[in-house]
């Protein structure tokens, strides 16, 4: 395995950010990129609600189908991935040769209707099955989003742009805490509900209804927008996608860049989102909140705090970027060296509202690492391979983080706490133990991140890329 340590290999990096025949001319118009991902943002909120939604709804769930944690920690997580764990790498291939906007608008369609069979679901398998269904249908989303943002933007601006559509996330996440709070709050004091056709089914059911029928207003706005021309991909190898052991093998040979990126990102996302998905019943089994209440106060929290996160994020990410060339990953080393005081302290408080500022100052450092995290892969991938590499990188993020880590966190409090009602304890070791580490590894990848966009800038100097 080679080291892009060596100029050698720095420059062979370079050059696979720069073919020779490269295509895209001019960059798209500004108003058309920004439109492109003002979509995107809806898009990906209409996701978070999905998400947000069943976190609020585990104790109902658990007590009409009879649950445990371990097997509601399956349906937050491992049921949503399933199918992304066996095809949603191989699938990605395509997103580098195919339209990605019909590509997208297929997708964002699934998952809707999926949604909305959750709330049809009649037992524990059922219900698994439609969350798998949701899982399949977001497996090319986040690769091709990602493809299509770095064609519509040039690598300086393109922090800012995904810190304004990863504002899309914030909303989402934030929004359906609170309006999923507010529609629970709404129908508790139903059992069941008479809807035609269907029959009868559980009052929370109707939420997974109405989130579905919403979302399908996503799947038309995505097919508003344009396919940009795709950069820096040579026509000859334009009509069909690369095979995906051509992609692992150069991943392999540059891993002292981007295996630093893909540990720290498992590493973080099994701690992270499994503390998500448990955060609202952390705070009614250790504070007594009701459902309504933690989706109210943690979605007002997290609207304040991550919008907030995001714009650090990106400010910092282009100040330090005029001077050094490890911009983006340097900031997400410094949000990971401060997040682990607010992660391990905010469980422990004695007050539900300052473990309530804690989560919120954990979310800001979280989003604002976020950013420039994602801008990071995207500026040192080689365009034609782009789609393939976002995908092996965002499985990482879904079957580790999403999959696993609410299985992590559940595991955690029944087998070792083995007691529901000290969640907090599980929290605040899985954060002491995981973020720490996570820290570390993103530190050791600085130098050869670094090392590859000085690279690419004097490749660019040289005029050996087309017009931006």
């Amino acid at each position: 395995m080679a080291s892009i340590s060596t100029p050698e290999e720095a420059e062979a990096l370079a050059a696979a950010h720069t073919p020779a025949q490269a295509v895209g001319g001019a960059w798209p118009k500004p108003a058309l990129a920004w439109y492109a991902v003002a979509i995107f943002a809806v898009t990906l909120m209409f996701n978070e609600l999905d998400k947000g939604v069943i976190s609020l709804l585990v104790a109902p769930i658990k007590r009409d189908f009879a649950l445990t944690d371990v097997q509601i920690a399956w349906l937050l997580g491992p049921a949503v991935v399933a199918f992304n764990a066996l095809v949603g790498v191989p699938i990605s291939r395509y997103i580098d040769v195919l339209n990605r906007r019909k590509i997208l608008t297929i997708s964002v369609a699934f998952w809707a209707v999926m949604t909305s069979f959750c709330g049809l679901a009649l037992n524990f398998w059922q219900l698994f099955f439609a969350r798998m269904g949701v899982g399949i249908g977001t497996i090319v989303h986040g690769p091709a989003v990602y493809s299509m943002m770095a064609d519509y933007f040039p690598r300086e601006r393109l922090p800012r742009a995904v810190a304004v559509m990863q504002i899309g996330y914030v909303a989402g996440g934030a929004i359906s805490l609170i309006a999923g709070g507010m529609v629970i709050a709404a129908v508790s004091h139903v059992s069941s509900i008479s809807l035609p056709v269907v029959g009868a089914i559980h009052s929370w059911q109707l939420v997974f209804i109405i989130v579905g029928v919403v979302s399908l207003l996503g799947a038309a706005l995505m097919y508003s927008v344009p396919e940009p021309a795709r950069r820096g991909v040579q026509t000859a190898t334009a009509a069909k996608p690369v095979p995906l052991l051509e992609v692992i093998r150069y991943l392999f040979k540059h891993w002292p860049l981007f295996a630093p990126m893909f540990l720290a990102l498992a590493v973080s996302g099994l701690e992270s989102l499994g503390i998500a998905v448990w955060r609202p019943t952390f705070f009614q089994r250790t504070y007594g909140w009701t459902a309504p209440e933690a989706g109210r106060y943690l979605g007002f929290t997290n609207l304040i705090c991550s919008p907030i996160g995001i714009v650090i994020g990106w400010w910092l990410a282009e100040k330090l970027g005029k001077t050094r060339d490890d911009a983006n990953l340097r900031v997400v080393a410094y949000c990971y060296t401060i997040g682990p005081l607010f992660a391990v302290a905010g469980p422990l408080m004695p007050s539900p509202w300052l473990a309530l500022a804690c989560a919120g100052v954990g979310n800001l450092l979280s989003l604002a690492g976020a950013v420039p995290q994602n801008a990071a892969l995207q500026s040192v991938t080689p365009h034609h391979i782009r789609g393939q590499v976002t995908a092996l990188y965002l499985f990482i993020f879904t079957v580790i983080g999403q999959g696993l880590g609410p299985i992590f966190m559940g595991a955690i409090t029944n087998y070792i706490v083995r007691d529901e009602s000290l969640i907090r304890y599980s929290i605040a070791g899985s954060a002491a133990v995981m973020m720490p580490l996570a820290c570390v590894i993103v530190w050791w990848g600085l130098k050869p991140y670094g090392a590859a966009i000085k690279a690419i800038k004097a490749r660019e100097a040289q005029g050996l890329v087309g017009p931006e």
